[in-house]
Order: structure tokens, then C-alpha cells, then sequence
């Protein structure tokens, strides 16, 4: 078992793009069991590697019963809209009402490079569409509107967890630090 620290609200990782996967690897296969391992024992409905401090498109999700994990997503999001609970593990014990699209069709590949079709409605939907957000550096507080973002970051600030210690940062030894070229 391989669980890493979550970055909690206020890491810039958060907040940066993540890195498109070029590299099927060993190193790769092991980042998807690190998140998998992490997310389960959170738990959570997902986790994606920018919350364990790795800049690439990779997250996992657990949802009704569902494990699995999605590389390089690419969504196509429904008209119609679901407003319901959404939290986030680096976010801990906060749930705000979210706005998604109720249906998603996600495209991306597995930890092999073969390619993946993930459709899915309601709490899957918001799962993949929340995952993938951070993937772009998006935050969940960034869908809502200004008066409920207001009044999360009155949440934020008041938790136990505000303004914690940051996990130590490091670096891949590696020429490339982990990112394909």
C-alpha cells in the first residue's frame, strides 16, 4: 500500500495545469496505484495527481462500486445541468452544492496507453468532471457562484486545516522531472 499526502487548498500545484502522458511506464503504473491506494483510503470518490503532488493527467475514481482510472480525459459534457453535494479531499470535510452537466462521455486512455470510453451520469458525471477539473488547475469553489464562494472560503478559513504545513515538494531525478517530452 503506497498512500501519499493530499495537498490541501492553497498548494500551487493545485492550481497549475497538469502535464499531458506521453510515457506508459513502470513509473506511471505505480502513480495510479499510489492514487488508487490514497483515494481508497481517504476515501473518496476520486483523486487526481496534481492532489498528490504530480503534475500529469492521471486520476482515479471509486464510484457506486466502480474503480478505475482515467489518463489524458477529455470530455464532452451534456446540456442539461445537476446541482447536488460535491466535496474535494483537499478541501477536507467541506460540501457545497455544485453546478455539473448531469451526463458525461469522457475519452482518454488506461496506465497501458489503450483507449478508454467512461460514459456516465449523476455522481459518476460529477466525479469525472471534478477530477478533470483539476487537472486543468480548477478547483470545485471556482464553479460556484459568488455569494456561495463567499461563503466557502468563510468555511475554509474557519478549518482545522487552514493554513497547515505544506508537504515538502520534490523534484524527479530524472531529466525530464517526470513529465514526457
Amino acid at each position: 500500500m503506497s498512500v501519499k499526502d493530499i495537498r490541501l487548498f492553497g498548494d500551487p500545484i493545485l492550481r497549475t495545469p497538469a502535464t499531458e502522458v506521453v510515457d506508459f511506464d513502470k513509473e506511471l503504473r505505480q502513480l495510479v496505484a499510489d492514487l488508487t491506494d490514497t483515494m481508497l483510503d481517504a476515501p473518496g470518490a476520486g483523486l487526481a495527481a496534481p492532489q498528490i503532488g504530480v503534475g500529469l493527467r492521471v486520476f482515479t475514481y471509486h464510484v457506486d462500486g466502480v474503480l478505475g482510472h482515467l489518463i489524458n480525459p477529455v470530455l464532452d459534457l451534456s446540456d442539461e445541468r445537476q446541482d447536488g453535494p460535491e466535496g474535494c479531499l483537499s478541501f477536507p470535510g467541506l460540501s457545497i452544492d455544485t453546478p455539473r452537466a448531469l451526463r458525461v462521455v469522457a475519452r482518454g486512455q488506461d496506465q497501458h496507453g489503450e483507449p478508454v470510453l467512461l460514459e456516465g451520469s449523476e455522481f459518476l458525471a460529477r466525479a469525472v468532471q471534478h477530477e478533470t477539473d483539476h487537472l486543468d488547475g480548477i478547483l470545485f469553489i471556482d464553479r460556484l457562484d459568488s455569494q456561495a464562494r463567499k461563503a466557502a472560503m468563510k468555511l475554509i478559513r474557519e478549518a482545522d486545516w487552514a493554513g497547515s504545513e505544506r508537504p515538502v515538494v520534490r523534484t524527479s531525478p530524472h531529466a525530464t522531472f517526470g513529465r514526457g517530452l
